[in-house]
C-alpha cells in the first residue's frame, strides 16, 4: 500500500519514547477510505481539498453555517479551476474530485467515515465540545484527528470519555496539525496525546503521506514544535514594532532578504490571521507560565479592533 518511516518523540501510554513508526506493516495501520472535516474555513476546506484530490476518499465536509459552506466550495471551485487553467488537471479529473465532496450541517453524517479531522477555531471548549459528539457519532473504529496548533491532546482526548460504551475513544484520537495553505505547504505536525494507540499514530501518518503530506512528530507540549517556535517570532517582531525598534517594512524586510524566509514575520501574521497567532500566543503564555510568551500589547489592541489580517482586509497591511 505505502511504506515509509517516521522516526520521532510521541508520549504514548504512560511515557515519553523515541521510536520509529512504520507504515509499511499494515497490522499497524489501517486504511482509510471516508473522511469527515469539521469546519470549513480555510483550513478545513484545505484539508478536504487535497484528501479528495491526493487521497481521493470520499469527504464528508462539516459545518453549522450554510454560508461557510458555500464560500469554502465556491473556493474550492476556483482552485479547481485554476489547476485546470494551467493543464495541472484535467476537467474530468478536477470534477470527480469536487465530486468526493459531500457538505453538509448535520454531525450525524459523520456516523460512517473512518478517519475525521476537526478544524475549527483554537477554543479549547469548542474542541472538547465537538470531540465529546464524536466520540457518540463516529464509528468506534474511527481516528478522532484535530488539527489544533497549541491546545493539549491529552485534553481533547479525555472529552471522549463521556461515552461510557466507548472507553476506546481517547486512545484514538490525535493531532494532524496541517499547514496553511494546506494545498501548498507539505509539513503535518503528528501529536499523540497520553492515551494515544500506536495504530492511531500509524494510520495518521499513513493518511497524511497519502495526501502528499511530509509528517514531523512532536510531544503534547504547548505549541507543540512548529508553533513554539515560530509564534514568539512573530510575537516578537511586532514588540519590535510596537516599540519604535523598526517600521513594519523594514521588519520584514531585513527577515525575508536577510535570512531567506519566504515572507517577512508581520506578513505571515497577516496571512496566519492575528486572532489565531493571539490565541496561540495565549495557550503557550498560560500554559507554560513563562512570561516570555507573553502576547504583545499591540497584537491584543489589533485583535479588538477586528484587524485580524488578511482575512479581514486590514492588519499590518492592507488587503
Amino acid at each position: 500500500m505505502f511504506s515509509a518511516s517516521v522516526r520521532g518523540v510521541a508520549r504514548v501510554g504512560s511515557s515519553i519514547t523515541s521510536r520509529t513508526f512504520s507504515t509499511s506493516t499494515t497490522a499497524y495501520a489501517a486504511e482509510v477510505k471516508s473522511l469527515g472535516v469539521i469546519g470549513a474555513g480555510q483550513m478545513g476546506l484545505g484539508i478536504a481539498l487535497v484528501a479528495a484530490s491526493k487521497a481521493q476518499v470520499r469527504v464528508t465536509l462539516i459545518d453549522n453555517s450554510q454560508a461557510s459552506l458555500d464560500k469554502g466550495l465556491t473556493f474550492a471551485d476556483k482552485l479547481l479551476a485554476k489547476d485546470v487553467s494551467k493543464e495541472r488537471l484535467t476537467r474530468e479529473a478536477a470534477d470527480a474530485v469536487r465530486a468526493r465532496i459531500t457538505p453538509s450541517q448535520n454531525m450525524d453524517d459523520l456516523s460512517s467515515v473512518d478517519f475525521v479531522i476537526e478544524a475549527v477555531p483554537e477554543i479549547p471548549d469548542l474542541k472538547t465540545s465537538i470531540f465529546s459528539k464524536l466520540a457518540q457519532i463516529a464509528p468506534k473504529h474511527a481516528i478522532l484527528a484535530t488539527n489544533t496548533s497549541s491546545i493539549s491532546i491529552t485534553k481533547i482526548a479525555a472529552a471522549t470519555t463521556t461515552n461510557p460504551t466507548d472507553l476506546q475513544a481517547p486512545s484514538r484520537v490525535i493531532s494532524t496539525h496541517f499547514m496553511n495553505p494546506v494545498p501548498v505547504q507539505k509539513g503535518v505536525e503528528i501529536i499523540a496525546g497520553l492515551q494515544t494507540s500506536k495504530e492511531t499514530m500509524n494510520t495518521a501518518i499513513a493518511f497524511v503521506q497519502r495526501m502528499g503530506k511530509v509528517a514531523a512528530v512532536s510531544a503534547d507540549s504547548p505549541g507543540f514544535l512548529a508553533n513554539r517556535i515560530l509564534m514568539p517570532y512573530i510575537n516578537e517582531a511586532i514588540i519590535c514594532l510596537e516599540t519604535g525598534v523598526g517600521a513594519r517594512e523594514d521588519i520584514d524586510s531585513i527577515m525575508k532578504n536577510g535570512t531567506n524566509v519566504p515572507m517577512g514575520p508581520l506578513t505571515l501574521a497577516d496571512f496566519i490571521g492575528l486572532d489565531t497567532c493571539l490565541a496561540i500566543m495565549n495557550v503557550l503564555h498560560q500554559e507554560t507560565g513563562d512570561s516570555k510568551y507573553r502576547p504583545s500589547g499591540l497584537l491584543k489592541r489589533m485583535v479588538d479592533a477586528g484587524w485580524l489580517g488578511k482575512k479581514s482586509g486590514k492588519g499590518f497591511y492592507d488587503y
